[in-house]
């Protein structure tokens, strides 16, 4: 990754936990993975809907074999909403059309993390999950402006190296340099100050009048939270149900509080470790072990080799305290990974990064083409960075404060679009709610759903045990959501399935835990 991206990406393991890595191209050479549904017979076949024909189409993951079989039609907007008359933007909208001979007239409305993340490319990763609700609705899929094929904000990154990792540190000044590269290179044909949260709202409000105005089961997951209650707040009558998978509140400056966030998930989810016996035997505190690790990197960041798991090749790349931090991040988001890290950590202390390092490579590589970077800077940089401010008291975290002067960099750079004045105002809506966090959530902990919910009253706040982050798929979860939007109401949902939920026991060794 070069030096663009690795910004990004801290900011993109807020996604919905389909990706941690993005490579940032320019948008004309970005690689359309939507293609004629074999399906369907070749001779054209259209269903309408409200004003918009569309015809088949296959939404697929960029390197994986999953695929959704949907309905596509172009969506063109101003790109400058105070000039309709200028340019215009095509975004990429498609439907899944529900199995029901009548479904019911709302709609779902899948909202991608990130920022960055595009809908039509992350959705056949949760696709599984949707089966209840696709039962009886159409969901709909918008890649958000400046994601997928929404106009995509993409850079082409030519310059060796990332972020000052090469030299073993972070570069602030090469931060500047490159992000102002990518803005040199988009710029010729986007203003990136429109392509903001707002901006999207409008857009995603301008579909659904298309579509002939149903009402919306918002589904935000991450980031896609911030849309939903932004939409909310703006079109309450055109919304029947929310449901907020990953909480992040209106009221939250995004990257203030990784890295407190991070070391509490960690602390709790190797508090698990020191409780069994066969852990603690086998690696004493990894809390601690981790923390040594990162004062000896931190003093000595170095040039280390291992094989690549997909390749066996000899690999090498520069290992320092800022990789360590953005690997066990990654590591984090989720309990299959995060049950690694005792056992990773324990190696990579003892001289052998392959584990960790390997897993973090296969967390990375195959997600490359799911992010787009400069859209992140413009929905970060116009509405958070004003208020990001230096958190010197984060600096001995494992995290540091190197991210927040990472945005400052990126954003000293980037144009700034608008953000309302009642940007920031909390969620007040009597619309029926279901908000979802993970128990060990490192980015979105349970405290901001519980700080949503205050606003609520038809809301209901599960947290999942043993989890991380995006927890619509775990466990009888698709079932209960499915029956949420079914009901329209979460109070009645009787939740005693999710006590089945626990978290995954750490790997004592590389066979799994010990039984």
């Amino acid at each position: 990754m070069k030096t663009a991206p690795r910004i990004a990406l801290i900011v993109a393991i807020l996604a919905a936990g389909f990706g941690v890595r993005q490579t940032l191209r320019h948008g004309h050479e970005k690689k359309d993975v939507s293609a004629p549904a074999a399906s369907q017979p070749v001779s054209p076949a259209t269903w309408t809907l409200g004003r918009l024909t569309l015809k088949p189409c296959e939404l697929g993951q960029p390197h994986t074999a999953l695929s959704v079989a949907a309905w596509c039609a172009p969506f063109e907007v101003p790109e400058d909403r105070e000039r309709p008359d200028g340019r215009k933007i095509s975004l990429r909208l498609a439907v899944v059309r529900s199995d029901a001979q009548v479904p019911a007239t709302d709609m779902l409305a899948f909202l991608a993390g990130g920022p960055g993340q595009a809908a039509t490319e992350t959705y056949s990763a949760i696709e599984p999950a949707m089966a209840g609700v696709q039962a009886h609705r159409n969901v709909l899929l918008l890649d958000q402006r400046g994601t997928g094929r929404s106009h995509p904000l993409s850079c082409r990154d030519s310059e060796p190296g990332d972020a000052g990792e090469d030299e073993g540190g972070f570069d602030a000044d090469k931060v500047r340099r490159e992000t102002k590269r990518c803005l040199d290179q988009l710029s010729a044909d986007a203003d990136v100050r429109f392509y903001t949260t707002t901006d999207a709202v409008a857009d995603l409000e301008d579909a659904r009048q298309a579509l002939g105005s149903p009402r919306f089961d918002l589904l935000g997951v991450s980031y896609g939270t911030r849309v939903a209650q932004q939409y909310a707040m703006r079109h309450p009558d055109a919304v029947r149900t929310i449901t907020l998978d990953g909480v992040v509140p209106n009221t939250l400056v995004l990257g203030e509080e990784f890295a407190i966030n991070l070391d509490a998930a960690l602390k709790a989810r190797f508090a698990d470790c020191d409780a069994d016996k066969a852990c603690h035997a086998r690696f004493g505190e990894p809390y601690q072990t981790l923390y040594q690790l990162r004062d000896a990197l931190r003093a000595n960041p170095h040039k280390v080799s291992f094989r690549d798991p997909q390749t066996y090749a000899s690999t090498e790349r520069m290992l320092s305290d800022y990789v360590l931090a953005t690997v066990v991040r990654m590591f984090a988001y989720a309990p299959e990974t995060s049950a690694l890290l005792p056992l990773s950590i324990d190696a990579a202390a003892h001289g052998d990064v392959g584990p960790l390092l390997g897993q973090a490579k296969l967390l990375a590589g195959d997600l490359g083409d799911t992010m787009d970077g400069g859209m992140q800077y413009s929905v970060l940089c116009s509405e958070d960075a004003s208020e990001l401010q230096p958190r010197p008291q984060d600096k001995d975290l494992i995290l540091g404060d190197t991210m927040i002067e990472a945005f400052r960099a990126a954003c000293s750079v980037w144009p700034h679009g608008k953000r309302p004045a009642d940007f920031r105002q909390p969620l007040k809506s009597p619309i029926p709610t279901l908000l979802l966090s993970g128990q060990y959530d490192p980015v979105t902990p349970p405290r901001y759903g519980d700080e949503v919910l205050k606003g609520l009253p038809n809301g209901r706040h599960f947290v999942l045990k043993g989890q991380g982050h995006n927890v619509v798929m775990r466990g009888c979860m698709p079932r209960l959501f499915a029956e949420f939007i079914d009901k329209g109401d979460a109070k009645p949902l009787d939740a005693a399935c999710l006590d089945r939920l626990s978290p995954l026991p750490a790997f004592v060794g590389f066979n799994g835990a010990t039984p």
